[in-house]
């Protein structure tokens, strides 16, 4: 009866009877049980402190972050997509002529260099003269690349029709796409040969080759030979 007490307060029991009052004993009973309960509080507050974090890190580390649901590629924006002649905006096309070993149209990728270009059609022959190419130049869509062979002159701007002094070209006549004047600005061809010239290219197309002007009339393997160097397909 006495435990949990102090000795005086148990003396003072045992002297006025064992039997204690309700009230006396409600608040025995009350003061015994007390420490249990708190520490019973304090372990239920801890385990829910635990597992109040653990849940928070179960959220944190072990949950899918989410799934991200892949974009769908974006079209093309205009003028990025084929054009209305079938070529592509990213390609160029040209035309490499004269001193290559395939000469002919070429689609090769924007910003492509000459060099490029010649090297898609074959390589330059023996005879070229790359020293007069600007081989880095970029190339432009539409554009002919002209490779021209040793012992001519530079190049002169397309078109020109200029010529040097006794009649010789300045710059090698392309045979595909000269005009009568300029054709006739070769040395030993006049109108009339430069005309069998023009009706040549349009009933078979244009030249693959320079030595096609034997087949042309008026134009025999000697004149060949003098004019060889002097145009390009």
């Amino acid at each position: 009866m006495c435990a949990g007490f102090a000795p005086n307060v148990c003396r003072f029991l045992l002297t006025f009877g064992t039997k204690a009052s309700p009230t006396r004993d409600t608040s025995s009973g009350t003061l015994e049980d007390m420490p249990e309960f708190l520490l019973q509080r304090r372990r239920h507050l801890l385990l829910a402190a635990i597992a109040l974090v653990l849940l928070l890190l179960a959220a944190r580390y072990l949950l899918p972050a989410g799934t991200t649901t892949p974009a769908a590629p974006l079209p093309p924006p205009p003028g990025q997509g084929p054009g209305a002649n079938g070529t592509s905006a990213a390609r160029v096309v040209v035309d490499v002529v004269g001193a290559v070993r395939q000469p002919g149209l070429y689609r090769l990728s924007q910003g492509s260099r000459i060099a490029d270009a010649i090297a898609r059609a074959g390589g330059a022959t023996p005879k070229a003269a790359l020293a007069q190419v600007n081989l880095a130049a970029p190339l432009v869509d539409g554009e002919q690349v002209v490779v021209p062979t040793r012992g001519q002159a530079a190049l002169a701007p397309a078109g020109s029709g200029s010529s040097a002094s006794g009649g010789a070209a300045v710059a090698p006549v392309q045979l595909s796409t000269a005009t009568l004047e300029q054709l006739d600005t070769l040395p030993g061809v006049g109108p009339a040969t430069a005309q069998k010239i023009l009706d040549y290219r349009t009933k078979h197309g244009a030249f693959s080759s320079v030595d096609e002007l034997d087949a042309v009339p008026g134009i025999g393997p000697k004149r060949l030979e003098q004019l060889r160097d002097l145009v390009v397909p």
